[in-house]
């Protein structure tokens, strides 16, 4: 194995040099190794975790604990590959191993965690509150020997989706170029676009789930107000923004354009596989057979507003400014962390 920094001295250097080189393997931008130190030991992960989630799902008899995996198996895997291999490879401690994590990487990771730990904590709470699964999946349980396809047909396929969407946060991980110096110009207008555009999507996140749940304490019918009234999935569309982020933010160190499959096939899932496609096949079924005016507002609704993509006269829709603003506010958050982190070191 080659070290960047010798074994030696790397409880000094990487507390006493903001610049110091990570503890990687040396990968470059191109190196077609990118199978052997990303995909596949994020495979071996969440192939092993989605067999355990399956086996706890069989037992309870709730498919929806794979979704409680989506996001924790994320952020898990963004640690142990920012942190945990160094830690483990190099033999030094965590506050090392974070130390010598460059700015832009350290935002990175801070984002990937805040993004999995919400959505984590939106999912579980949702589930134990219904005490149920949900409803999407009590219809394909219904289909005869529904478990024995179960795990190759929707839990491994979904580790392999994963894979592939967590290159943003695997790949800066592991290449072994030295991350630009804070400082430079064109590396901070990167790195505040990619906050900026985690801003947005985390905004509009964390909008559409509470307007929806409060919504759904004072009436039965469709949630269209709030950021709902930009699309009619304003969650997927803010995850979707938040997994280009992550991908932004990689422009700000030695870029590797394979990281661009990760908002791509997230992108595809969410919009043709797990998300609006689904969702709303559920909803159209549900309600056209237990909520005859739910179905027509459903179906007025799709007349009016796009599912994902909001239309231009949308844009200067005040929830559309407001989410903007948003983005605005955390990149200005970010660039007081950042002052203060300089000042400090």
């Amino acid at each position: 194995m080659t070290f960047l920094i010798p074994p030696s001295t790397l409880e000094n250097q990487a507390s006493s040099s903001l610049h110091s080189p990570p503890l990687r393997n040396k990968i470059t931008p191109g190196d077609v190794g990118i199978l052997k130190s990303t995909l596949l030991p994020s495979f071996g992960l969440y192939s092993s975790l989605s067999l355990a989630t399956f086996i706890a799902a069989k037992a309870t008899n709730r498919v929806e604990l794979k979704d409680w995996l989506w996001p924790s198996a994320q952020v898990l895997n963004a640690w142990w590959t920012a942190v945990g291999q160094p830690m483990c490879k190099h033999d030094i401690s965590f506050g090392t191993a974070c130390q010598a994590l460059p700015w832009t990487e350290r935002v990175l990771l801070s984002c990937v965690t805040m993004w999995g730990a919400r959505l984590f904590a939106r999912i579980a709470c949702r589930s134990l509150s219904r005490g149920t699964d949900d409803a999407r999946y009590e219809e394909v349980k219904k289909e005869p020997g529904f478990w024995k396809r179960a795990f190759l047909k929707m839990f491994l396929p979904e580790a392999a989706v994963l894979s592939v969407i967590s290159l943003p946060f695997t790949v800066p991980f592991t290449m072994g170029d030295a991350m630009p110096r804070i400082g430079d110009d064109i590396v901070d207008v990167v790195r505040a676009l990619g906050v900026g555009l985690f801003g947005v999507g985390f905004a509009m996140e964390v909008m559409a789930d509470t307007q929806l749940a409060l919504h759904r304490q004072e009436r039965t019918d469709l949630c269209r107000h709030g950021v709902w009234s930009l699309v009619r999935h304003p969650n997927y569309l803010g995850d979707t923004l938040v997994h280009c982020s992550f991908a932004l933010l990689n422009m700000a160190g030695p870029f590797n354009p394979v990281v661009i499959l990760g908002p791509l096939t997230n992108y595809l899932f969410l919009r043709f596989v797990g998300g609006d496609k689904q969702t709303e096949a559920s909803q159209e079924e549900r309600y056209k057979s237990q909520d005859p005016h739910k179905h027509e507002q459903l179906r007025q609704w799709q007349r009016e507003k796009n599912s994902f993509w909001p239309g231009l006269r949308d844009l200067v829709n005040p929830w559309a400014l407001a989410v903007a603003g948003c983005g605005f506010i955390g990149v200005v958050i970010e660039e007081g962390f950042r002052g203060a982190y300089l000042e400090y070191t």
